[in-house]
């Protein structure tokens, strides 16, 4: 079981990512912004964070970078439904993984499996 961060501006994403991440019991905790989340992740860090790209105010791109500039060792995923070559672009900048929207459970699942071990 690990601890893991979602940050996603939509609250039906947060929903999901929830019930799907419960069924291998790991405790979550949710952010609707990625201040929000860079805030919650500061003051108590989270085994994995799971974040949008498409976000308004600070975005998941932002959200990525402020958390790598501070905890360089930081397990994060990036998910989105934007174009697959942009999504491969965020793993320069430290994403542990990249999953394109749609996806399915078990997708979800392994890229977390893989991003914890």
């Amino acid at each position: 079981m690990a601890r893991i961060l979602i940050i996603d501006d939509n609250p039906d994403m947060r929903i999901v990512l929830r019930a799907m991440l419960e069924t291998e019991d790991h405790e979550i905790v949710e952010a609707d912004n990625g201040a929000a989340g860079v805030d919650l992740y500061v003051q108590n860090p989270t085994d994995l964070v799971i974040t949008d790209i498409m976000m308004p105010g600070q975005d998941g791109i932002e959200t990525l970078l402020s958390l790598k500039a501070d905890y360089p060792d930081i397990r994060i995923i990036v998910i989105s439904g934007q174009e697959q070559a942009f999504l491969s672009t965020v793993k320069e900048f430290g994403a542990r993984a990249v999953l394109p929207k749609p996806f399915r459970v078990n997708e979800l699942l392994n890229t977390v499996r893989e991003a914890l071990s």
